[in-house]
């Protein structure tokens, strides 16, 4: 693998039979498997200053290992992700847990029987939490519309709780909406967990943090003979569609190029910008062990931030009085300006919108879409990655 900044003098895309825009999951997944596959020869071209996309991680002023783009949290159901992405680091025992701050008291979320206790003191939570064990029986997740469709006023309190104190003022900072703007079947699917498991994934058979960093995960995924890494390139400023086919510096392209940046912006934001949310990302370095217990707290009814990450909770680093926490400030994307775009907004406008753009290179037969923004959806990592190693399944496959 080489990495270099920039692209060399006399740079011609016609060597390379793959080109990939994008090293983010989705890129460096498909990079290295056309590499290893078929022996494909790939360039990577990428924005930003370093690979892993929004997974990058490096090290502050303090020495403190910090998530740039926000926490990642990494957890998947599927084997194929799991021992996929196992090959190119080991991973950490750690479980996420979450706690939400609700006037002041810190309570587990999804909102279980611990939170049940803390809301509604002992004895009525204890009460309250019976009634759901035998409404629905334990280690269940339950929506709350659930608990509301039992008719039963003390089932309803519960619902109107997690609703209120859980739900909706996060929901309104995170998404910008008033209340009559929040759908109400998204607001029936807020989960109460009837049990004691206060793990934030407790479905996930695989969870944990890179030993090492993200961004060592993809420094292995990445050293492979065949595949070279420009940072600090802007595609756009290489690519051009045409009617059915692609151009890479001004000539018509033959190999394979695999598109992991937002449609609309390749396009100039000609039929208008898919709109998305942004987060302001705020670090402060505290002369402290630990600010809280847990990796996140989610301020659920207070402050105008949404959460607080801290990241030695999470990765399991040890830096003496010394820790790094980050608030998240989630407001409206501007686009065309060098903001992050991070959560699609899923509404109906916006999807057909995506669609427009999508179906301007459906006949353009080399030029591949793959990611979260290619896609316009949201992804976890071992979604992006499912949706990466499925791409490079049918491209090994018509090799």
């Amino acid at each position: 693998m080489g990495i270099t900044k920039g692209l060399p003098e006399g740079f011609n895309p016609q060597s390379y039979d793959v080109i990939v825009v994008g090293a983010g999951f989705a890129g460096a997944v498909c990079a290295r498997r056309l590499a290893e596959a078929c022996g494909d020869k790939v360039a990577i071209i990428e924005r930003r200053d370093h690979i892993a996309g929004n997974a990058y991680d490096c090290l502050d002023d303090a020495g403190v290992l910090i998530h740039k783009y926000g926490p990642h949290i990494y957890h998947t159901q599927s084997e194929r992700v799991h021992e996929y992405l196992s090959r190119f680091t080991e991973w950490t025992d750690y479980n996420h847990k979450v706690l939400a701050n609700i006037h002041g008291t810190l309570m587990p979320v999804p909102f279980n029987h611990q939170s049940l206790k803390l809301a509604f003191g002992d004895e009525k939570g204890e009460h309250l939490y019976q009634k759901l064990v035998a409404a629905f029986g334990e280690d269940k997740k339950v929506p709350i519309m659930d608990l509301r469709e039992k008719n039963d006023p003390e089932l309803a309190e519960v619902a109107d709780y997690v609703y209120e104190n859980v739900f909706l003022h996060y929901t309104m900072k995170q998404w910008g909406k008033t209340p009559d703007q929040i759908d109400p079947s998204v607001m029936g699917r807020v989960p109460v967990f009837v049990g004691d498991d206060d793990r934030y994934f407790p479905k996930a058979p695989h969870q944990g943090m890179p030993a090492v960093s993200y961004t060592d995960l993809f420094e292995h995924m990445l050293d492979h003979d065949l595949i070279s890494v420009f940072l600090d390139v802007d595609a756009r400023d290489l690519l051009s569609l045409g009617d059915g086919h692609v151009n890479v510096c001004g000539q018509p392209y033959g190999g394979e190029v695999i598109y992991t940046g937002a449609l609309d912006e390749l396009f100039g934001f000609d039929l208008g910008a898919l709109p998305y949310r942004t987060v302001d990302m705020v670090f402060e370095t505290l002369d402290e062990d630990q600010f809280q217990p847990v990796g996140t707290v989610n301020y659920t009814v207070s402050e105008n931030f949404t959460r607080i990450t801290e990241f030695k909770n999470m990765t399991g680093q040890v830096v003496p009085g010394k820790t790094t926490i980050l608030r998240e400030y989630s407001r409206t994307y501007l686009p065309g300006v060098g903001e992050t775009p991070y959560y699609v907004i899923n509404e109906p406008q916006n999807i057909e919108l995506y669609k427009r753009y999508k179906a301007r290179v459906e006949d353009i037969l080399n030029f591949h879409v793959v990611g979260r923004l290619a896609e316009y959806r949201y992804y976890d990592m071992d979604g992006v990655t499912a949706s990466a190693l499925e791409l490079s399944d049918d491209l090994i496959s018509n090799h």
